[in-house]
This record gives structure tokens, C-alpha cells and sequence, in this order.
């Protein structure tokens, strides 16, 4: 795993927190909405990112600036070469679906599905989160924009909730109970574009393309640029 920096506590933050998060964190609308979300709460955040192979690589710039604008207490970004597995639009040499309607996008598994994806980085997050003596791991994952993906139902979250107290030395000594926390779960995204502004989250360091240009410039028609759009453009709001 590589650090790339860790700060103090913010100060703007209560002196009783409600303990320690961890927080999946892309650099896209949804985990930064997320990790707002969690700060909200009080959690002091811990984020952490993959480089997994992705194509859209750029991601982790957004997810760099967004961890040190809400003040997570660390941000980690951690190297697993899912790319050497290749079966993803994300991860292969595969082209990245373009100008697709909300009828098709809907339609089964799309192939930006990367297999496993969100189980491995739940297990990365499980064992910090045990290191960090942290009852909460928050993920933005959505059933509703992208219900062809296995890994973001609620039934997988429960499951795999149930694994990590079965698996944690901390959960079988009944020290921590680990909690998955999904609040975007079941939001659509103009819901998620409203809670985002209201928790100040800075729209113009977030990054959602799966296929971004020279500089990280958004291609505007791949699904997630798609969504995203849709969803600013049903809350009414700018997207910056």
C-alpha cells in the first residue's frame, strides 16, 4: 500500500466523534457524497482508493483532492492489478460502451461490470478497518442507476457483512461489530446530486468518466457521464 499523506484531526470537526470510518473513495460523485456523508456524521474518515488498472486512472487525482478538502484523517491508496485478469470494459481491452440509453444501460450485466470489484475492495476495507479498531466501512455503492452490477444489491451487502464478523479476530472476540454503511443505496441520482450540495460537496474536483481524454477531460458518453448528467439535470443544478 502507498500512503500519500496523512493530516491532523479537523479542526472543525466535534471533539466526540463517533469513532473511526473507513471510506471507499473513487473520486466520483457517489463516494465523495458518501464520505461528506460520513463527516457529517461525525466519523473521523480514513479513505481509501485502488489502483487496480483502470483505464480511467485519472479517478484518483479526484480521489486525492476530495479526501483532502473534507480533512480525512489518512488517505491510502492501495495497488492490486485486477488489469492482469483483464473481463472488464474498465480493466481489458474492451471499449468502453458509448451514447447508450437509460433502457439499455439496464439491460444485464454491462460490460464495465469488473468481477469482484467491490467484494476485494470491501476485504481491503474489512482489514483496515480492524487495524483501525473502526466499526463502519462506508460505501457509495447505488441498486438503482446501476442494477446490473451483482456487487452493489443490498442482499450482497448484508452477506458480506455477516463475513466480516465471521472473518475479523475483532468480530469473534466480540470487540467490534463492523457495520457496511451504503446511505446512497437506494437514492437516484438527483437525489444523490441534492444531498451532495448540501453537504457542500465540490463538484468541480469530483471525476466520474470511465473513458476520459488527454487531462482527464470527461468523453460525455460513456454510462457513468451519461448518468451523471441526467442526474444534475433532474435536480436542477449546475454541475461545475
Amino acid at each position: 500500500m502507498q500512503i500519500n499523506w496523512q493530516a491532523p484531526k479537523p479542526a472543525s470537526l466535534p471533539d466526540k466523534t463517533r469513532g473511526k470510518a473507513v471510506c471507499l473513495l473513487s473520486g466520483g460523485l457517489d463516494s465523495s457524497t458518501c464520505l461528506a456523508m460520513a463527516r457529517r456524521q461525525g466519523y473521523e474518515c480514513y479513505a481509501l482508493s485502488f489502483d487496480y488498472g483502470q483505464r480511467h486512472k485519472f479517478e484518483l487525482e479526484a480521489a486525492a483532492r476530495i479526501a483532502a478538502h473534507f480533512g480525512a484523517a489518512r488517505h491510502i491508496v492501495a495497488k492490486i492489478g485486477l488489469d492482469a485478469f483483464g473481463g472488464s470494459a474498465l480493466t481489458g481491452d474492451i471499449a468502453v460502451p458509448k451514447g447508450r440509453c437509460a433502457a439499455e444501460m439496464n439491460e444485464g450485466i454491462p460490460i464495465t461490470y469488473v468481477p469482484a470489484r467491490n467484494t476485494i475492495f470491501l476485504s481491503f476495507a474489512m482489514a483496515w478497518a480492524e487495524v483501525l479498531e473502526s466499526s463502519a466501512i462506508f460505501i457509495g455503492v447505488n441498486a438503482l442507476d446501476y442494477s446490473g452490477y451483482p456487487d452493489c444489491r443490498p442482499e450482497f451487502l448484508e452477506a458480506f457483512e455477516r463475513l466480516a464478523n465471521l472473518a475479523t479476530k475483532a468480530g469473534v472476540e466480540g470487540r467490534t461489530r463492523l457495520r457496511i454503511q451504503a446511505p446512497l443505496l437506494r437514492m437516484s441520482k438527483a437525489e444523490i446530486v441534492k444531498a451532495a450540495r448540501q453537504l457542500e460537496v465540490p463538484f468541480g474536483l469530483t471525476h466520474s468518466c470511465y473513458d476520459p481524454g488527454a487531462g482527464g477531460a470527461p468523453c460525455g458518453q460513456c454510462d457513468a457521464c451519461l448518468l451523471r448528467r441526467k442526474g444534475f439535470e433532474e435536480a436542477g443544478i449546475e454541475d461545475r
